[in-house]
């Protein structure tokens, strides 16, 4: 990979300690994806902020690596609630190590963004934009959605981006990159949740390759996102196209793969994924809820009186805001909203044993011992809500 004399002289080490490592990080997956050059980004989004994901040794590579940011960039959920506390109980270790990493993205120039879905608000990309993302719901999102152009990076790679304002120009910053190498038809249309099973049981089948989705022309972006969090959690997967939705959908190789997903795949899909016994949580928005999301649930539950299990949903600081009416009224009615965090990075073990969800990306996480250890009820968000609603 061919460097300018410029990005030569940050290799070196001339413009200081940070700038160098990023750069050198960049270059050695530059060679690693047969890239030819360093291209500029827009923007980055880092994941990995929780400190059950970073850990001390993640500390240790931010401060090496602390250097103000090139270009906007946004950060992923933490491992609690800053303003409000919660979901759970921390210890006061866990809380001090977190703020210190917020402390140190703070003096990079790094947005108090604290969402997987900065899309919304705080980062959001156009079309053709190359950007440096990590956190795997929010790349499939936009390289899908919106027509963005990212990597699969990780929160170091995507940091690196973020010092340098550049990334490798290979992958899916190409056009043959983006191409769908196999055709999923799926006989039957599809709600939220069944998207999320969708994303389920194509994950493990597909591994990297980029499917199209066709039979699914009335797909809204609630669902695609719900779509894009299951199957980036079960693949390397970093994009897919729907047929006459996405923008991109005409770019498929030649001769594809061809799957048939029928009701039955669904729905085996979403029982073998769920427990039918009564959670002692039920948690939604993972990714985070938007505006619109907020004011449904909002509906469903105005005027009611709660029982049962604990409601919890999560959305960013900028949602909850905005859905201020929608908020009052869940936590009227007895559920609770937070920001900054979420139910996967933070650590819901030390309160609770089982979770109901409709998040595939949930079902898919909070089952495993570093994420939750739950007894995870994988359902939609009326079926969840009956065991709330007297």
């Amino acid at each position: 990979m061919q460097l300018t004399r410029e990005e030569e002289r940050i290799f070196d080490g001339e413009r200081g300690e940070a700038p160098k490592i990023a750069i050198r990080l960049l270059y050695s997956l530059g060679e690693l994806g047969e890239a030819e050059k360093l291209i500029p980004v827009k923007s980055a989004h880092i994941s990995g902020v929780s400190y059950k994901n970073v850990g001390e040794g993640g500390i240790q590579f931010l401060k090496k690596i602390s250097h103000p940011v090139s270009v906007p960039t946004s950060l992923n959920p933490l491992g609690f609630d800053i303003n409000n506390g919660g979901p759970v109980e921390i210890d006061e270790i866990f809380r001090r190590k977190q703020m210190e990493i917020i402390e140190i993205y703070q003096k990079m120039g790094v947005m108090d963004s604290f969402t997987c879905t900065p899309y919304y608000y705080y980062n959001e990309p156009s079309f053709g934009d190359h950007i440096s993302w990590a956190e795997s719901s929010a790349i499939i999102y936009v390289n899908s959605i919106i027509g963005a152009r990212t990597n699969r990076e990780s929160g170091p790679s995507a940091l690196a981006a973020a010092v340098i304002g550049k990334t490798p120009d290979h992958g899916l910053h190409r056009d043959e990159g983006r191409k769908a190498s196999v055709v999923v038809n799926v006989e039957q249309q599809l709600d939220y949740t069944r998207f999320a099973a969708l994303g389920l049981f194509l994950g493990p089948k597909l591994n990297r390759n980029i499917p199209v989705v066709r039979g699914q022309r009335g797909a809204k972006g609630v669902e695609l996102k719900a779509f894009s969090a299951a199957l980036s959690a079960t693949s390397s997967i970093p994009m897919f196209h729907v047929d006459g939705v996405t923008k991109e959908s005409s770019l498929v190789s030649e001769s594809p793969e061809v799957i048939y997903v029928g009701k039955e795949e669904i729905e085996e899909t979403i029982g073998k994924n769920s427990t039918q016994q009564e959670p002692e949580l039920i948690a939604i928005g993972c990714p985070h809820l938007s505006s619109e999301e907020l004011d449904y649930i909002a509906g469903l539950v105005k005027g009611k009186k709660k029982v049962g299990p604990d409601l919890f949903l999560f959305t960013s600081r900028e949602v909850k805001a905005k859905a201020s009416d929608a908020v009052k009224t869940i936590e009227n009615f007895g559920g609770k909203v937070f920001s900054d965090t979420c139910m996967v990075v933070s650590p819901l073990s030390n309160s609770y044993r089982s979770t109901g969800t409709n998040s595939g990306k949930a079902t898919f996480y909070l089952p495993l011992k570093g994420y939750g250890n739950q007894r995870v009820a994988f359902m939609g968000i009326m079926d969840l809500l009956r065991w709330v609603i007297a």
